[in-house]
């Protein structure tokens, strides 16, 4: 009989860790908030609407175990709210997918209170909530950042967009080698166009079920097929970056 014990490598049990997932009430946030729990992660979610987090909580609860709350990370205080919560709750985080994020304009199309909001929540949110991640987290701990193909694209009518999510590149890999001492890996996910109420309006649901048919839109099952990958490596192994785009240009 042959032997295959050399043809894998470890792949740690996903079982009994505990996660935090931020905008995990919908599109790319819930998926990997529903992918996680099913593999036994206890996870905790947040996200703007008491709708959108009613709905998330009764899927992730028919597969494993969340719960979540309703909060505005542009806001320091729910920050905080939030990750005290989480910690009750969880008895601790040793994963955090930080994703939470708004659609945001060209520079010249916004007003300045509206584009201080998309950079507090686009940008400084991100930083603000892997910090607080970061401070509660011990040894064999993950964090994943979802960022977006437009830091790469960095096509016009998005700029605010791609300023954030640009900074949130560079943000990786630094913070990667800050923490790589303290066993806390930091990896980065930057999805292509995927199907989620962030296309609202241009894409309504019947149009994105269309493009995802015509292989020119993801779905967010396929990222959070990507975050699995990335968490269920050996500690030795940091998988820094991926980048998931559809098979033929999207419209």
């Amino acid at each position: 009989m042959t032997s295959l014990s050399d043809a894998h490598t470890a792949q740690p049990d996903l079982k009994g860790r505990r996660g935090v997932v931020t905008g995990g009430t919908t599109g790319i946030g819930r998926a990997i908030a529903v992918l996680l729990a099913s593999y036994g992660v206890k996870i905790f979610v947040c996200g703007r609407e008491p709708a959108h987090l009613d709905d998330a909580l009764a899927r992730i609860r028919e597969v494993g175990e969340g719960d979540g709350i309703n909060v505005d990370l542009a806001k320091r205080k729910d920050v905080d709210a939030f990750y005290d919560a989480a910690e009750q709750y969880l008895g601790g985080i040793d994963i955090a997918v930080i994703n939470a994020a708004i659609p945001a304009d060209a520079l010249m199309d916004v007003d300045e209170p509206e584009l201080r909001y998309q950079i507090a929540t686009d940008f400084t949110a991100y930083l603000t909530t892997t910090q607080a991640a970061a401070e509660r987290m011990k040894a064999g701990s993950d964090i994943v950042l979802i960022g977006s193909m437009s830091a790469v694209s960095r096509r016009p009518g998005s700029s605010v967009y791609v300023a954030a999510k640009s900074g949130i590149q560079g943000f990786a890999k630094s913070l990667r080698e800050e923490l790589a001492e303290q066993d806390i890996k930091v990896g980065l996910i930057e999805p292509g166009f995927t199907g989620a109420d962030f296309q609202y309006p241009d894409f309504p649901p019947e149009r994105q079920r269309a493009c995802i048919e015509e292989d020119r839109m993801l779905r967010a099952e396929d990222i959070a097929v990507a975050a699995h990958f990335m968490l269920t490596q050996p500690r030795r192994t940091a998988v820094s970056l991926m980048r998931v785009e559809t098979r033929l240009e999207h419209p």
